[in-house]
């Protein structure tokens, strides 16, 4: 049995970070932890990218217009949207996970998600680095392994290593 898996070296890849600015003091911490993991696995600091988006519900644009520039090998995406006393929490949430999957499956391109959705800001902060680590350094670790998982199954998948 032959089995494939991606591996966490990120020497030689490209990544795009789009971060939203709304609700910075959380997307700051987050943006952190994902560029922390990347360098820590070999990629490069001149091999990351960063763009910043006004709010999560931008988000999906942003990472299919990267997506469609085919520079990056994965995309991270990292926002935070806290509820409030109207439903806009929903539907921001919603739209802005729904698209970023579309643009992962359309565009074949990773895109780890790194999108708090919380109900207040204490939960947000607790994903941000402190008890229950780096949400952003998780998608980014996530994003790494799918670049590496994907280069290898479009290899295997070529018959290049039959």
């Amino acid at each position: 049995m032959k089995t494939i898996q991606g591996n966490l070296i990120g020497s030689g890849l490209r990544f795009a970070i789009a971060v939203s600015r709304f609700n910075e003091l959380i997307t700051g911490r987050l943006l952190d932890g994902a560029v922390d993991v990347l360098t820590r696995h070999d990629v490069r600091h001149q091999d990351i990218e960063i763009y910043w988006t006004p709010g999560a519900w931008e988000l999906p644009l942003i990472v299919k217009e990267l997506a469609l520039s085919g520079k990056y090998d994965a995309i991270v995406a990292v926002g935070a949207v806290i509820q409030g006393d109207t439903p806009h929490f929903d539907y921001v949430c919603a739209e802005a996970s729904k698209g970023l999957s579309h643009v992962s499956l359309e565009q074949r391109v990773p895109v780890g998600f790194g999108v708090l959705t919380c109900s207040n800001l204490e939960q947000a902060l607790v994903r941000a680095g402190s008890k229950a680590g780096n949400k952003g350094a998780d998608a980014a670790l996530a994003a790494l392994e799918t670049a590496n998982l994907l280069r290898e199954a479009r290899k295997t998948t070529k018959g290049e290593d039959n």
